[in-house]
């Protein structure tokens, strides 16, 4: 019998669309001289975001765990074989194709959040505000694959992945749903970022 269970705790949903909401609010404020505090503040903000997910991916929820979406080469390239084929296997946490965006995203993340702090200093080279750069403009270009890939993973599973993203549920003939929705944790999450927001624009440009 199909049911809904809980697959995506609070933490990794309170997470992914902070991670949203932080790295294209810190994209789009980039250019003015004017936004330049909140540009950092979301950096920083996401820098955060990005060493909680670390830390929850070996302690989280089962699905929420990097051991649950690590996938060899010859997996990942038979999933995608299925899709173009029409019949992708269904997967409750993320698939392999999908495994592949996490992990560019959170060390593409990491790369343009280390860069973005190294370019602050008074020191910082050149090749240091490049690499932000760049790595920004990549970071971009996987963010357009995932969002391919998950509305054809959607259509070709017949299941909405955007509003599991958002109720934390999916269809499944199993009851290997996560026990706990650590709301908790979520709500701390919230008002770290609120707090931390209020506290750091208020700073002089420096």
């Amino acid at each position: 019998m199909v049911r809904r269970i809980l697959v995506w705790d609070v933490p990794t949903r309170v997470f992914h669309w902070l991670q949203v909401l932080s790295f294209g609010g810190a994209y789009l404020t980039a250019f003015s001289e004017r936004l330049r505090n909140y540009h950092v503040a979301l950096g920083y903000i996401l820098l955060g975001l990005l060493v909680f997910r670390l830390l929850w991916g070996f302690v989280g929820t089962r699905y929420a765990r990097f051991s649950s979406f690590l996938f060899n080469p010859g997996e990942i390239i038979a999933y995608l074989l299925a899709m173009v084929k029409r019949k992708p296997a269904h997967y409750l946490g993320h698939n392999p194709a999908g495994s592949v965006s996490v992990w560019l995203l959170l060390a593409l993340g990491m790369f343009v959040c280390v860069t973005g702090v190294m370019a602050l200093q008074d020191d910082a080279s050149d090749l240091v505000v490049d690499m932000h750069d760049i790595s920004t403009d990549i970071m971009l270009g996987v963010i357009a694959l995932h969002l391919v890939g998950v509305l054809m993973s959607s259509i070709l599973n017949r299941e909405n992945l955007v509003r599991s993203m958002f109720t934390g549920l999916k269809s499944a003939e199993s009851d290997e749903g996560v026990r706990h929705s650590y709301s908790w944790l979520g709500v701390l999450m919230v008002a770290a970022v609120i707090i931390f927001w209020f506290a750091y624009v208020k700073r002089p440009l420096g």
